[in-house]
């Protein structure tokens, strides 16, 4: 990523030369400017895992992919409980832009997020997990792999990065211990019988798109026995006027508020063979080299290391992907611009009594987005604009659909509501001495319920997030600027059965930073994280940081209440 928002080069982190080896990893300490989350670990069985390496202390200071090769572990070919992805990241000190990592296997990603800038002085690292159980099907057999981060060294950014990874395997325990924990999620017991990717190629890579109508697709023939699937998503946001989407204002009004252009409101529109599937809004992602670098020292913006992708439930339309037929899904991005790189995993469930189902879609009222833009501004005898641009979508819809099993006929409803809202006050001067100003409010609401009767376990899954975001920037004629910032991730799930709750979950991620750049002065980071679920399994954390170093860790304080 080489655009900014505001940002021009501080003399502050000019480069020296950088020792060409990985940055150590770290506990967090008190003082300690190294890179810092409160992210949990993925949590795992209390069993030995067996790991397999996929790659060790490679280097990235180029654009060029670096191959690897995948087995399954021979200790222990399956099944598994749990599989998780571990990842260490580092990158030498001096200067570099943040960067865009992927890791591909056999074609699917496995892992999307960026990197940590460095400074000057101070080298960074970093870990990650993601939860790999329900790609299990990709990683029964060898395949490609690869991994992509692409880095410039020259004399002017010199900082390479580094990077290993390997992943865990846990053996499956007995059935007693198991059927104890399988209330933990919404799905069955099994995991999808076909992970198939939506990539760039045949080893993966991300496709870029740049206008509404560009597309990532891919056509697929299923087998005839579909019982349920669902589209694992993610959409990085890009490029001189999609990277800040949510400081954006219509295309007329982009000069005169010194902003960027195709409103504040975007939002990823998923179909099959041309006709609405599915709906995904667009978290705003926040990375390290993002509005101003100090802000994410040493703590980075919520999930700017390790994305989260968003799922999308296809299930209504198994009977249509059963039918032997050809079918093309595609997802493009409602009004970007320059550009969303883009990935997308289908996980395919399989009604292994049957060798064909057949069914329907009942219901589909997902339709086009419709926002809704308000202006109200003036500019006085200066030339100052000063007022507000707001943006709203609201949209509730419902697709359903069924599949005659081998186990009856299963109805599958889906009912989503996702509220956006954006408003923006703008003071936007001509000339000196008047400072310039924009203070963002944004929320995205969502709430999805999924309603499956019949089969072997009728049951209605409910889901409900939130993702706040708050930026307020003043920017003097003088080059320097001071923000403050929000960010959140809220989610809560439910499974029921009978309308008895048999499972819930909440996790709460937050981050709130401040500085003024480019003297650091006031600089201040904190972030809190929550989950909890109803087997009794709970995690707290929360890390402050006051002038780019880490200055407090409080673990189970929400725990303990």
């Amino acid at each position: 990523m080489s655009v900014r928002f505001y940002v021009a080069a501080s003399a502050s982190i000019l480069a020296s030369a950088a020792a060409a080896q990985p940055v150590p990893q770290t506990p967090l300490t008190i003082g300690s400017a190294n890179t810092a989350t409160a992210d949990p670990p993925v949590p795992r069985p209390p069993t030995a895992p067996c790991r397999v390496q996929l790659f060790t202390d490679v280097r990235f200071a180029d654009f060029s992919s670096k191959p690897f090769s995948y087995a399954p572990p021979a200790a222990c070919a399956g099944p598994w409980e749990k599989v998780v992805l571990e990842a260490d990241f580092s990158v030498e000190a001096g200067r570099q832009f943040d960067r865009t990592a992927n890791l591909w296997i056999g074609g699917v990603n496995v892992y999307f997020g960026t990197t940590a800038e460095p400074s000057r002085t101070v080298g960074r690292s970093w870990h990650i997990e993601r939860d790999l159980t329900d790609y299990t099907a990709l990683l029964l057999s060898p395949a490609a792999g690869k991994a992509e981060l692409g880095n410039l060294i020259n004399s002017r950014f010199t900082s390479a990065l580094w990077g290993s990874a390997d992943i865990a395997f846990y053996p499956a325990r007995g059935d007693d211990e198991r059927d104890s924990r399988r209330h933990s999620r919404d799905e069955s017991p099994s995991t999808a019988d076909l992970v198939l990717p939506l990539s760039a190629g045949p080893t993966g890579g991300t496709v870029a798109l740049f206008d509404p109508k560009a597309a990532l697709a891919a056509t697929f023939t299923l087998p005839t026995n579909v019982e349920k699937a669902w589209l694992d998503v993610v959409l990085q946001h890009q490029g001189a006027n999609d990277e800040f989407w949510y400081t954006c204002v219509p295309d007329n009004l982009g000069v005169q508020l010194q902003s960027c252009i195709g409103t504040a409101f975007r939002e990823g529109e998923v179909s099959i063979d041309g006709q609405p599937a599915g709906v995904v809004p667009i978290y705003p992602w926040l990375f390290t080299g993002g509005i101003d670098p100090l802000l994410w020292r040493p703590i980075p913006g919520v999930q700017a290391l390790n994305f989260v992708p968003y799922r999308v439930d296809l299930t209504p339309f198994a009977g249509v992907l059963s039918n032997g037929q050809p079918h093309r899904i595609a997802i493009n991005v409602f009004n970007d611009s320059q550009f969303f790189s883009t990935t997308a995993t289908l996980l395919v469930f399989l009604d292994h009594g049957s060798r064909k189902v057949t069914g329907e879609v009942t219901a589909n009222t997902i339709g086009t987005p419709s926002p809704v833009l308000q202006t109200h501004l003036s500019t006085d005898a200066q030339g100052t604009v000063t007022g507000t641009v707001a943006i709203a979508s609201s949209r509730q819809f419902v697709v359903a659909g069924f599949v005659k099993t081998s186990h009856g006929k299963v109805r599958t409803e889906v009912v989503q509501k996702i509220d956006f809202s954006n408003s923006q006050q703008f003071v936007s001067p001509t000339s000196a001495p008047v400072p310039f100003v924009q203070s963002i409010i944004q929320r995205t609401d969502i709430s999805s319920t999924t309603t499956v009767r019949g089969g072997e376990r009728p049951r209605e899954v409910t889901t409900r997030m939130s993702w706040p975001l708050e930026v307020d920037l003043t920017a003097p004629p003088d080059g320097t600027f001071q923000t403050t910032l929000h960010q959140g991730y809220e989610r809560s799930d439910t499974v029921s059965h009978d309308g008895e709750i048999e499972f819930g979950s909440v996790v709460s991620s937050s981050v709130a930073p401040t500085d003024n750049f480019p003297s650091g002065q006031g600089q201040a980071n904190s972030q809190h994280y929550f989950s909890a679920d109803s087997t009794g399994a709970c995690y707290s954390r929360s890390i402050t940081a006051v002038g780019g170093v880490l200055t407090g860790i409080v673990d189970g304080a929400d725990c303990d209440r």
